[in-house]
């Protein structure tokens, strides 16, 4: 037992070391790396790939876990190591249906991939794209045949990164959520103050934007040592160890707020990964998150309910007012706030307001149906972008970089993630209605820009699990409940009835 043990101790280790490798070799991609260094770069990623798929899928790894798995002897283990073996045993078993050979040319697929959708932008040219996104659809339809789990082909998609979902979960939990939230939409556009509201007129400088991402990152207790924020076309967060986490913004885009919410949101991912479990678990598959909707949840919840609450601008508003004094002349409190929380039906997903942004989820995850089970090609994708834009939201792309260009994900074969986004949404307001019961005063504290009560209690009440719960046992758990949308419906309509006199 204790050999076994030690074998798949040391077995973990190594396979958080090549983690964390291959995160650094992603984060240089997406940020510093010179584009022509993209094809050798493919070989560097493809060969990682296959060598942390050649230890999991390990013949003699395999074999001391199942010994582990036996019945006298997982009842005679700790009971810390009777979750590592069960979680490993699930994890392993699934990943051995994948053939070596196949990671290999997924990864040399994606890492070019994802250079030719930066060309694409850069061309606005969807067609740039195209023919890695076809090898890519067929990889997925490949992947989602090895796993084979029941139903839609697309569960064995969903599943890496929401265990346990269904696309019959997620049409009845989106067909709820797309109803309510188109109702409530087109009330809000037929209000006198849709009617009247206008944008603001803000030049804010990047070095200045710079100055209160950082700021935010120290409010929301980022230690410096373990973080850093750099660049990126897409913000995205990435892990490289257990004390060294990065994330990144983009200062170029038009809306004036990007980087700021993109930072914040970028730092709740942040605060989730530091906040994974240390001690014990630490170098184990525990020591992460059970579910990508559970990892939205966090960077969710710091981005919406703290960030664009009415508490957090009665803090933040005057650090505004200081840095972009000149902007900030002739526009007070509640313009601002208003402002922020504006509705305004818009092309690109990441800058959407609360409200619509559910929807440019529910549509990649109809199109990525489609585009999994045949009913559409990659040629059409591109028009039925467009179309289900102006369906749900009433505007339309001119270019592909405003449409089906504008996301990365696709690029690196992450078909089954963009449904996360919306349950992390959905958890986040969950989370928070508890978290107000549980403290409730903490409105004051965000009010005042103290964070330390909010991040403790989802250090105790989220992060601390890792794996040893999954995404649903966490929120029964926590807030007595699984996932709950009519939960986060209330909570848009509340706050919307309230901005725009409904």
């Amino acid at each position: 037992m204790k050999e076994s043990l030690d074998i798949i101790s040391k077995q973990q280790k190594e396979l958080s070391t090549f983690s964390g490798i291959g995160a650094l070799l992603g984060w240089d991609q997406m940020t510093y790396m010179p584009k022509a260094g993209a094809a050798e770069r493919s070989e560097q990623s493809a060969l990682l790939s296959q060598l942390a798929h050649e230890r999991v899928v390990d013949d003699t790894f395999w074999h001391h876990i199942q010994l582990l798995m036996k019945e006298d002897t997982f009842s005679k283990l700790k009971h810390r190591d009777q979750i590592i073996v069960k979680r490993l045993h699930t994890d392993v078993e699934k990943a051995r249906k994948i053939p070596s050979d196949f990671v290999v040319r997924m990864a040399k697929t994606t890492t070019l991939a994802y250079q030719a959708w930066e060309e694409a932008r850069a061309k606005q040219q969807f067609t740039v794209f195209a023919p890695h996104l076809e090898k890519i659809i067929a990889l997925e339809k490949e992947y989602a045949g090895y796993i084979s789990l029941p139903g839609h082909p697309y569960n064995s998609l969903l599943d890496d990164y929401e265990e346990g979902m269904t696309v019959d979960i997620l049409k009845r939990e989106f067909s709820y959520l797309k109803r309510e939230l188109a109702t409530l939409l087109n009330k809000i556009t037929e209000s006198e103050t849709f009617a009247t509201q206008k944008d603001l007129s803000l030049s804010l400088s990047s070095k200045k934007q710079e100055e209160l991402c950082r700021t935010m990152m120290n409010t929301m207790l980022l230690p410096k040592e373990k973080t850093r924020l750099d660049v990126s076309t897409h913000p995205f967060t990435t892990s490289m160890a257990n004390d060294d986490v990065r994330i990144t913004t983009n200062f170029g885009r038009q809306q004036p707020l990007f980087a700021f919410f993109s930072t914040i949101h970028e730092a709740g991912h942040a605060l989730y990964e530091l906040g994974m479990p240390q001690d014990e678990y630490k170098d184990t598959v525990i020591s992460d998150s059970p579910s990508l909707g559970m990892h939205e949840s966090q960077s969710r919840f710091w981005e919406n309910m703290i960030a664009r609450s009415k508490p957090f601008w009665s803090y933040c508003y005057p650090l505004f007012k200081k840095t972009f004094s000149s902007a900030f002349k002739t526009i007070d409190f509640d313009t601002w706030y208003s402002y922020v929380n504006q509705v305004k039906p818009s092309l690109i997903r990441v800058e959407a307001d609360e409200l619509t942004y559910g929807l440019h989820v529910i549509l990649r995850f109809e199109l990525e149906l489609a585009l999994i089970d045949g009913s559409l090609s990659v040629t059409e994708l591109p028009s039925a972008w467009n179309k289900k834009m102006h369906e749900y939201l009433r505007i339309e792309p001119t270019n592909d970089v405003d449409g089906v260009l504008q996301d990365m994900h696709w690029s690196g074969g992450s078909f089954g993630y963009f449904p996360t986004y919306l349950i992390g949404t959905v958890y986040a307001s969950q989370l928070f209605d508890t978290l107000s019961l549980d403290n409730p005063v903490v409105k004051d504290d965000i009010s005042q820009g103290n964070f330390t009560s909010i991040l403790q209690w989802l250090r105790k009440h989220v992060h601390s699990y890792g794996r040893r719960l999954t995404a649903e046992e966490i929120m029964q758990k926590t807030c007595g409940e699984g996932l709950n949308s009519s939960t986060f419906v209330t909570y848009l309509k509340n706050k919307y009835s309230l901005l725009y006199g409904l």
